[in-house]
């Protein structure tokens, strides 16, 4: 690898001058109203928010999507929360099949319309100067081998890059298990079709621990300029399963001194897609969790919202 062991030490200090902040995915608050889930995420201390257009959240099939985006600008004004755009919707293009089509599915006119939908979340990133748009391969066909598949990926992925190229958006890549490019060897391959300086690097801390990619701090020097975008939560050895941090077994110290040392200045987005039923209680739990490991207090809240309503603590709720 290309840097010097370090002695992490006693990892839970505040660093110093931390560049990174925190943020929470709204594939976590998918049972909330949008405009009260970016209160909430701000109450709590986050400063940033990944929007993961879906349903209610910015949805390119809505006929108010003018008046929702505005509404979304508004908020995120008023609560002074950076963003990242994220491209997991499950239901969104197929109500039938999960995460389909995608960039690789069969049918060139299945897959323009996942272009269509990337295209739509670059226009969103640019609305709202977020940081990147995420995005994944999706799973290979059975009906196709690897290189045809790969052919396919990067020819689908060059409108996608052209589009983000000339609205000045970075695109995000990230490997996700059971996809076609599952692991970072993977990643590093693809990177022989791909050339652009918009295309960059989303990396899930869990999908490296549940993988076996390992030592987790030496795949974030390795990769330093190219991350653009970091997914946190807990898991375990082999399962791909987003788990709250404490139940899986990923030991973090280590993970936030190398994000400090390698002056990471992006955000660090907690990733719990399967926990919505109680996402207040979760969300409080991450960040409390987490604090420790940056050096900014929480930023008080802003101004209260017209559309703020008073919550509950969720306990209780199955």
């Amino acid at each position: 690898m290309d840097h010097q062991p370090t002695d992490h030490g006693n990892l839970t200090r505040f660093f110093p001058k931390a560049p990174v902040y925190l943020g929470y995915n709204t594939n976590g608050l998918a049972n909330h109203d949008p405009l009260q889930a970016i209160e909430l995420i701000a109450e709590l201390g986050y400063e940033g928010i990944a929007i993961t257009v879906d349903h209610g959240w910015l949805n390119p099939f809505d006929s108010q999507f003018d008046v929702r985006l505005r509404e979304f600008q508004n908020a995120l004004e008023l609560y002074r929360l950076k963003t990242v755009v994220e491209t997991g919707a499950r239901f969104l293009l197929n109500p039938n099949v999960k995460h389909e089509p995608t960039l690789i599915s069969e049918g060139s006119e299945n897959r323009s319309q996942r272009i269509d939908y990337l295209k739509h979340c670059i226009d969103v990133a640019a609305s709202l100067g977020s940081d990147c748009v995420s995005l994944w391969s999706g799973k290979k066909p059975d009906t196709v081998n690897l290189q045809t598949a790969m052919d396919r990926l990067a020819e689908s992925l060059d409108p996608v890059i052209q589009y983000a190229e000339s609205n000045g958006v970075i695109i995000g890549f990230e490997p996700e298990p059971d996809m076609l490019i599952d692991t970072m060897n993977a990643y590093e391959r693809l990177l022989q079709w791909i050339d652009s300086p918009a295309f960059q690097l989303t990396l899930d801390i869990g999908h490296l621990f549940c993988q076996g990619e390992v030592p987790i701090v030496d795949f974030i020097w390795r990769w330093k300029d190219r991350i653009v975008n970091v997914h946190i939560e807990d898991m375990k050895a082999g399962e791909h399963e987003h788990l709250m941090f404490g139940d899986g077994h990923i030991h973090f110290p280590p993970i936030f001194a190398a994000l400090q040392e390698i002056n990471y200045q992006g955000g660090v987005y907690v990733e719990l897609s399967r926990h919505s039923f109680n996402a207040p209680v979760f969300a409080k739990q991450s960040i409390d969790f987490l604090a420790p490991f940056f050096s900014q207090e929480k930023p008080k809240p802003g101004p209260r919202s017209p559309f703020h309503t008073d919550r509950n603590s969720g306990e209780g709720l199955i």
